[in-house]
């Protein structure tokens, strides 16, 4: 039977490397994002590392619950079939303490981070419940159990994204519906590009340590969906071997 994953913020890093690793597992990829020649460069890219699996890309904003709507209407038939939804869009933006933060900025991250999550999950569930099976996998962080300076209003955004998911898990108990939440800590994606707007302290944010990669978090969860059924991953925290803890990073010279 034909089976996809729709995964939220692909255009990038976590989202386009998971994309890969669930094609390998044989699933067609309805993939989202706001950058619509990326999600053609993926289509391309998937048609020659996984031929045999569909691909269908969709341009909207997670976070308008309008958008999401009419991505619903539209795709319809598809998601009918949609076994495994990733929650992958999301981001942080500045650094700056709570009284001098933009915000501009606060708003944007609780729009995608949480509102976004919450109305792509609302409007899977219904279909996933008709047929009694799906996996819902969210994307957390370290920064949704341990907070630090200048990052308060992104961990609440995670903390956040963990207790819906442990809410979720507690809603839909005695479906087949699993919930998963990954919880990655350092990732050289264009994660610290967006939150800083500086190439060059982005790339400082990694100097001297190795961190994780995109593929690392892809292939992870792909390991979590193909669990047997009566198997749910409910957390999972990933650190690189450098990193200890939020703020305690082992780093060379």
């Amino acid at each position: 039977m034909e089976k996809w994953a729709l995964v939220t913020g692909a255009t990038s890093g976590i989202g386009w490397a998971t994309c890969e690793s669930l094609a390998k597992q044989g699933y067609s990829i309805l993939a989202t994002g706001r950058r619509p020649e990326r999600l053609d460069q993926l289509k391309k890219h998937l048609t020659k590392t996984a031929p045999t699996v569909q691909f269908q890309g969709a341009t909207f904003d997670v976070s308008d619950r309008f958008e999401v709507s009419e991505f619903i209407k539209e795709q319809k038939s598809r998601l009918e079939k949609v076994e495994v939804l990733v929650n992958n869009a999301g981001l942080a933006k500045g650094i700056e303490k709570m009284q001098d933060a933009n915000l501009d900025d606060w708003e944007v991250m609780i729009d995608t981070n949480i509102k976004g999550l919450l109305f792509m999950t609302r409007a899977l569930l219904p279909l996933m419940l008709q047929r009694n099976s799906g996996h819902i996998v969210n994307l957390g962080s370290v920064a949704g159990r341990w907070t630090y300076p200048g990052g308060g209003v992104y961990c609440a955004s995670k903390f956040a994204v963990r207790a819906l998911s442990e809410g979720l898990r507690m809603d839909l108990l005695g479906s087949k519906i699993r919930v998963t939440n990954i919880e990655p800590g350092m990732v050289n994606t264009e994660f610290s590009l967006v939150r800083l707007e500086d190439k060059q302290k982005a790339d400082k944010v990694y100097e001297g340590m190795t961190p994780l990669e995109a593929k690392d978090i892809a292939e992870t969860i792909a390991w979590c969906v193909s669990r047997p059924a009566h198997v749910n991953i409910q957390e999972l925290v990933i650190y690189p071997t450098d990193q200890a803890h939020v703020g305690q990073v082992a780093r060379k010279g």
